[in-house]
Order: structure tokens, then sequence, then C-alpha cells
């Protein structure tokens, strides 16, 4: 039994769903297999776009987003199957369901409508995938996700309900891995228990795949990406990364803690208490062996750099010039979980506590208004949160050149700066 998951970047466009069907056909196990698949590229970003609109009353810019978002889908099916396929009709269905919700007036959370009309994204693009797949593979059978994975009502990170969400897994998808089906779903959605759809987290499609692997008891899961395994850095921002052969699990779920993309951070741990490895490899090229992400592996790691860009510092000092004291961060702390704003760094002083964190614009402002009612706040925006694992002195030199560093943290091996980039200073005359 093995679990596939592919992301966003890898069905795009109708190119990208053929090498999946490639690779499927190429390199498919002989195994039972669930192929977990995103929404096509940058469908969610503009949904969530869909979603902004909407919620503000601008429905007109809400309904122009949403068309094109319609298109894509049609034209990616049409390119693939024809004009006559009955994934049109399936697609026309999912797509009344946004039609209705963007005719009516607003009336419910942002979070709620957020995952109504989101989740859309993964949905249409298993319709299509597993259309294709049918047109190229034997015993493909499309599997809506929110009939296995069970969550709580927390809307846009929903808490899986695992005990019932293991029996579902039970019923629903191992009778059909059993007669051979290769089973194709989503990724991020799931439901609660009266049927409200609910999303995992941004990214969260990993964590779909590793809920599926646990439950499944998975020989496997193997996660398709655009790069050849887990590297040491991200080769958009760095030159000279290498690959990284095997990870263990520790080291892979500290990188997914600091911020590293390749992994959900929710991941590890569903394989790690089941003992079930994780591959990373590449759908750009399917012959190379990736990245195993295993048990305890002997191993020295070179540094391993994680950038978080868009990170805001807010300097938070009592009004009175009292000390910090435990009341003062206990209150701080409430009021990050009540806005569900996670805190990357902090670092305190007699008078003033100071964090680092995303820059959520929907969540972050509300933040500050709260916290401006019993302290004094100021923000530092358009930082980059550096985390370096296994560091050295050469590394750090290069990463702070043209930097100038506000907090910086050091726990063993581990350095944590967050930093704002500077003009290179130049003697005038």
């Amino acid at each position: 039994m093995q679990v596939y998951k592919f992301g966003g970047a890898s069905v795009r466009d109708a190119a990208s769903i053929r090498n999946v069907a490639h690779i499927l056909v190429e390199y498919r196990p002989a195994a039972p297999l669930v192929v977990v698949v995103s929404a096509m590229g940058k469908t969610t970003n503009a949904l969530e776009t869909v979603v902004h609109a909407y919620y503000l009353g601008d429905g007109a810019a809400a309904r122009e987003h949403w068309a094109d978002v319609q298109r894509q889908h049609y034209a990616t099916a049409v390119e693939l199957l024809g004009q006559q396929h009955e994934v049109l009709t399936d697609l026309n269905d999912l797509f009344e369901e946004v039609n209705w919700v963007l005719e009516d007036e607003v009336h419910d959370t942002y979070d709620y409508l957020y995952d109504q009309i989101v989740s859309i994204g993964e949905l249409a693009s298993t319709r299509i995938v597993a259309a294709y797949l049918a047109t190229r593979l034997e015993g493909v059978l499309w599997q809506d996700v929110r009939d296995v994975i069970t969550t709580d009502s927390t809307y846009r990170e929903g808490r899986v309900q695992w005990e019932r969400t293991r029996q579902q897994v039970i019923s629903v998808l191992q009778p059909q891995l059993d007669t051979g089906q290769l089973v194709v779903t989503q990724g991020f959605i799931a439901s609660t228990d009266d049927n409200q759809t609910t999303t995992l987290g941004r990214e969260g499609s990993d964590f779909t795949a590793a809920i599926l692997s646990h439950c499944l008891d998975a020989e496997e899961m193997t996660v398709w990406k655009d790069v050849p395994g887990i590297l040491t850095a991200d080769p958009r921002l760095f030159k000279h990364v290498t690959k990284l052969e095997q990870l263990s699990y520790r080291e892979a779920i500290e990188m997914t803690y600091y911020g590293a993309q390749v992994i959900h951070p929710k991941t590890i741990k569903p394989l790690q208490n089941k003992h079930i490895p994780m591959r990373v490899r590449s759908f750009v090229d399917p012959t190379g062996t990736g990245t195993r992400i295993h048990g305890e592996v002997d191993s020295s790691y070179p540094p391993i750099v994680v950038v978080k860009p868009q990170q805001v510092v807010l300097h938070i000092s009592t009004r009175d010039f009292s000390f910090v004291a435990e009341h003062h961060l206990s209150r701080v702390f409430a009021m990050l979980t009540e806005h569900r704003i996670k805190m990357n760094l902090m670092q305190n002083t007699a008078i003033s506590f100071t964090i680092s964190v995303d820059d959520v614009p929907d969540r972050l402002p509300a933040l500050i208004a709260d916290l401006e009612q019993d302290f004094n706040v100021t923000r530092d925006d358009d930082l980059e949160l550096v985390t370096v694992r296994h560091y050295t002195r050469a590394a750090l030199d290069a990463l702070q050149r043209d930097r100038v560093v506000q907090l910086e943290e050091r726990i063993g091996s581990t350095i944590q700066l967050v930093m704002k980039p500077v003009p290179v200073m130049e003697r005038i005359g």
C-alpha cells in the first residue's frame, strides 16, 4: 500500500497532467495506490482573491476572478478530453455551488466562506486528473476525501478527528484498494460531522497524504515536487545547493517547524508514529531517487538554510514603564492564539517583548488592535527570518552580507536571524 501526492505545480496545465499520467504509467508500484492531488497551480491564490473581493462587497470583482478560474479549468479539460466528455458536466455542477454563493449577500464568517469556495480548487482538479488518468490506466476511481477525513469546525485549519477518520478510511478507502482501484482524491480539504467543508491549513495536501498513509498503514508515502529532493536551501534564492539523500524524522520536523516549504509542518508526525518512510521525488525527472525521510539517520548534515519572507516584528511594551511580567506574557500569548497568529521568534527585555510573526493581512491588524488596548505596539515590516541548521561561521558571514540583523537567537546548532536588506554604504566624495 502506497500513497502519492502531487502538488499544484505538477498539475498546473494539460501538459503537466499528461506528465503525471506518464509517471503513474511508468512508475506506479505494484501495490495498491492512493493519489492525492492539489488544486491546479495558482488556483488557490485565485480563489482567495475571489473570497476576499466577495467578502468586502465587491461582487463584480469576485465574479470576474471567478470567471477566470472557470475558464482555466474548462480549457484544460477540453484540451485533455475533448468537448463532449462528461467531466465538463461534473465541473459545471461544482462551479454552480460557487455561483450560488456569489449571487447572495454575505451572511457567514470569512473563514467559513473561505473553506466553501477555496475547496472547489481541489475538487475540480481531481475531477480532471481522474478523468484523464482513466484514459491511460484501468481501475481509476475518483473519491471525495470529505467522505473520509473528518475535522472539527475550525475553518481554515481544521483539527483532524482521528478515530472517526480511521474508521472512514477503513470502511470507504480500504475496500476500493482491495479490489485494485487506483484512488484519486483531494488534498487540503475535509469535512465536519455535519458535512460542512473545512480545510487543513495552507499547503495542507502533504498532511492529507500523511493522514491517509497513517490510517492505511502505508509502506511508503511519496511527495512529487519540482525539485530533485530536499535541498540544503531554496535553489531560487541560493547558488550551489546540494541534495540531501536522506533525513531523519527529527531533522525533517525541525526544518518544517522553521518554515521549510518542501514539506508541510504537520506531515511528519503521523508518519513517524507508524514508522512510515516518506520520499520526496521530482516530477521533472522521475528517474531520480529523491530524498528519503525515515528513522534515525547516522549522518552529519551540512548547513541547511530556511528563509521565511514577509515577516513583521512587533515591539510590545508596557505603558507605565513596568516590567514585562508573567501576566503580561500570558495576555500576549492568549491574543496570539485567539487570532491564530504563529510566533516565529521572541525576545524580551525588562519592559518590552519583541516577536516576529508572518504578515497575515486578514488577521494581523486585528491582533495589533487588541494588543494596543493594553500595550504600546510598534511594527517593523518587510523583514525575513533566516534559520540555519548546523551553521558554520562562513555560512553566517555570507548570509548576513548587506543585511541588518534585528533579532538573533541561537539554540544548539541552530541560529535564527531576523534581517532587513540594506543598501551597501559608499563613501561620499
